[in-house]
């Protein structure tokens, strides 16, 4: 891998003139198909893993006209090895995606949660190592801090887990570090904090916040909030995960084995983001009436506060968060009043 201090322009540029093979588990997820969409625009061979259960090929339609680069739809699901081994074939990088990753559904069925998070994590580091893969880098979580109440996040306090999602990222983590030690494969974890941005799912009981509360706006309906509306978090536009990922593929050697924050290293509480979305609805939508927020109990496994130090992410991979959240929600917005109606 590269060496000595790097950007993601020179990393942009350096996949532009040598493209590489990869491999996006969940690639047609939200993260993942953006993570797509970011590598098929640098002209990079890209294979895509999905069993479409919360992905769907509506979030890669766009590219299939694209010839800056290639897209392969691969149907298959983690839970099978033979599924993993052969998405792994002929492969550089693998960016794993796949999971399930709502906090109050794995508390609703974490047997499932498991199956995938953590069986499925690891049917992915097997076949990555069989195939011979330069590089796994995977998908963790904020969550993996749970209970420990310091604020920002820095990598290595990490708290006791609040739900089952947050036990599997923790697990991974753990698992990927000692996969590295005892197999050889270079891994590293993104720990995604918040992430948000177009082609998030509003529907179901478990969406994002984000999406949610910007369809129930857009279409005058209420947004419920779970507590006071005083927990805060640190959002982080989807266009910063797609930078970390490409950056940690190409990062120094020394960067592996470990896991780092990815995020916009500033928070917001819930009723400044009610406020921030309710401003902009009215100025593009001006009929809109827009009722009081709900306000209903705090769920079981919810962190009440969460920022990112970025220290270690900016200093070892070279990450700057080119969108901060104000902008990102700029974008978001956009995108869901032309395409929610």
């Amino acid at each position: 891998m590269r060496e000595g201090r790097q950007t993601i322009d020179a990393v942009a540029d350096e996949l532009r003139e040598r493209p590489r093979r990869w491999l996006v588990t969940g690639g047609a997820g939200f993260i993942g198909s953006h993570v797509v969409e970011g590598l098929v625009e640098l002209g990079q061979e890209v294979a895509v893993l999905d069993n479409f259960t919360t992905g769907t090929p509506r979030n890669l339609a766009h590219l299939a006209a694209d010839d800056r680069g290639s897209l392969e739809m691969i149907g298959g699901d983690i839970r099978d090895p033979a599924d993993c081994l052969r998405a792994s074939r002929g492969i550089d990088f693998v960016l794993h995606h796949a999971a399930l990753v709502s906090v109050p559904g794995s508390i609703a069925d974490p047997a499932t949660t498991y199956a995938v998070n953590v069986e499925g994590f690891a049917n992915m580091m097997v076949a990555a190592r069989d195939q011979g893969v330069a590089r796994f880098v995977y998908a963790s979580s904020s969550a993996v801090y749970g209970d420990d109440p310091r604020l920002p996040k820095v990598e290595g306090n990490e708290g006791n887990p609040l739900s089952p999602y947050a036990a599997s990222k923790r697990s991974n983590e753990l698992d990927a570090a000692a996969f590295q030690e005892s197999h050889g494969l270079p891994t590293m974890g993104l720990r995604y904090f918040n992430v948000f941005g177009s082609r998030q799912d509003p529907d179901g009981p478990y969406a994002a916040v984000i999406p949610a509360w910007m369809r129930a706006i857009l279409q005058g309906a209420a947004c419920t909030v779970y507590g006071d509306g005083e927990a805060s978090r640190d959002f982080c536009h989807v266009t910063n995960a797609v930078q970390a990922n490409l950056l940690a593929a190409l990062s120094p050697d020394n960067a592996t084995g470990a896991s780092y924050n990815v995020s916009s290293g500033e928070r917001m509480t819930l009723n400044q983001l009610y406020e921030e979305l309710r401003s902009r609805v009215k100025i593009i939508r001006p009929g809109v009436t827009i009722p009081d927020k709900i306000h209903a109990p705090v769920r079981p496994g919810d962190i009440a506060h969460s920022q990112a130090d970025l220290t270690l992410v900016r200093s070892t991979l070279g990450y700057s968060p080119t969108i901060d959240i104000r902008r990102g929600l700029d974008d978001a917005l956009a995108w869901y009043a032309a395409n929610l109606g």
